[in-house]
């Protein structure tokens, strides 16, 4: 099971760090990756970490301004959003892939949050 939380109601500028908790699952074994979704929009990836924290993968769109982290022994994986902007709201999922390729796609995706909101005003 994964839980999302931290999300909320921001203003340009602000930082937000999103929570998956994770229950009954390894944590070092999954490949773990953030993905998000706007209204009247597919579902997009935001940031991704490798089994074991070996590698860290961003989009174009977040990358110098997200960090992606794991903690094992607090079973979590973490999404540090700084320099927040209106283009960055949408919901919010934690998503783990457990076959051993990481990969970017939403599909390849075997386990979900429920997702968190993230609402960034101008």
């Amino acid at each position: 099971q994964l839980v999302e939380s931290g999300g909320g109601l921001v203003q340009t500028g602000d930082s937000l760090r999103l929570t998956c908790a994770i229950n009954g699952l390894a944590v070092s074994r999954y490949h773990w990756s953030w993905f998000r979704q706007a209204p009247g929009k597919e579902r997009e990836f935001v940031a991704g970490i490798t089994k074991f924290g070996e590698d860290t993968y961003y989009s174009d769109s977040v990358k110098g301004r997200f960090t992606i982290s794991e903690d094992n022994p607090k079973n979590s994986v973490y999404l540090e959003m700084n320099n927040l902007a209106p283009e960055d709201t949408a919901v919010y999922y934690c998503a783990a892939r457990s076959v051993v390729y990481w990969s970017a796609a939403p599909n390849d995706y075997d386990r979900w949050g429920q997702g968190t909101q993230v609402t960034v005003s101008s």
